[in-house]
């Protein structure tokens, strides 16, 4: 196993907790909202050989913390990541996150096109609309006023959203699954929820998609009902070099115990559709 390294980095405004193992190009990988890096382990195991991998915990959740209260909208978090890349990654990378990751990863190609060879944003969308948004705003509210789900009801609250039927239905798969589910929502803290998901429910990337140089390739899982594929397309069509991946059977946290090598081969014939061997290059 490749040698990890799990340090923190003095920000303007935070203190950010990362992981980094491998070696070779970089990719860079964004959690979801209420995840921590290191949720990625399976892709790090899968790809430090040949890559460089770095994941980190955003503000609001694990080990990082903010000198500055929230709100933090999706740009304070770009700016975040984008720091952490001039600082322990050699640019342009390989950028790619799951959900509010993948927001993130469209604000790094819009705002810093220069640290992004290609972006590949996961279970995305482009702005919040009917039910979801007014399914996003309830939690808010409901966080916000001081509530917090206990922790069982949490658990299969969240995992009815981020997992399929072909998980929930089969005993020992979803005792595979459940500690994702668990150590994202279990236990959170309802106002750091509550700032996590303002900033995905006002964040809105479409009319400057159009404008935007890096190759976008958004993967969308067929049955994602936090976000639904339709939504992923409408990103990957307002792009100017947008490209749509499908995966079929998949939900929102299928990448991890579900079907993570279904994911993962996606991501590398992604990868390997590029040469690599020139530095900023684009394909």
């Amino acid at each position: 196993m490749e040698h990890r390294l799990a340090a923190n980095i003095e920000l303007p405004f935070c203190n950010l907790y990362y992981l980094q193992e491998g070696e070779g190009p970089d990719i860079v990988w964004i959690p979801g909202g209420d995840q921590t890096g290191d949720v990625f382990s399976a892709q790090f195991a899968a790809f430090s050989p040949g890559y460089r991998n770095t994941s980190f915990d955003p503000r609001g959740v694990g080990r990082t913390t903010s000198k500055i209260p929230p709100p933090w909208p999706i740009s304070d978090y770009a700016a975040d990541c984008a720091a952490l890349i001039r600082q322990v990654c050699e640019p342009p990378v390989i950028l790619t996150g799951l959900s509010m990751g993948s927001l993130i990863v469209q604000e790094m190609a819009l705002s810093y096109p220069e640290l992004v060879r290609f972006a590949i944003p996961m279970g995305t969308g482009g702005r919040k609309s009917g039910f979801f948004r007014e399914w996003e705003e309830a939690e808010i509210a409901f966080a916000a006023a001081g509530h917090s789900l206990p922790a069982d009801f949490s658990v299969v609250h969240y995992a009815a959203l981020t997992y399929p039927s072909d998980v929930l239905g089969d005993d020992a798969l979803w005792q595979r699954c459940r500690p994702y589910v668990s150590s994202a929502y279990e236990a959170r803290d309802p106002k750091m929820l509550a700032a996590q998901w303002q900033a995905c429910v006002e964040y809105d990337a479409l009319d400057r998609l159009p404008h935007c140089e890096v190759p976008i390739h958004v993967v969308a899982f067929s049955q994602d009902l936090q976000t639904p594929p339709s939504r992923g397309r409408v990103v990957a069509e307002a792009a100017k070099h947008g490209h749509f991946h499908l995966l079929e059977g998949l939900g929102h946290f299928s990448l991890f115990g579900h079907k993570p090598d279904v994911v993962n081969a996606c991501i590398r014939e992604i990868i390997d559709s590029y040469d690599l061997s020139s530095s900023g290059n684009r394909g």
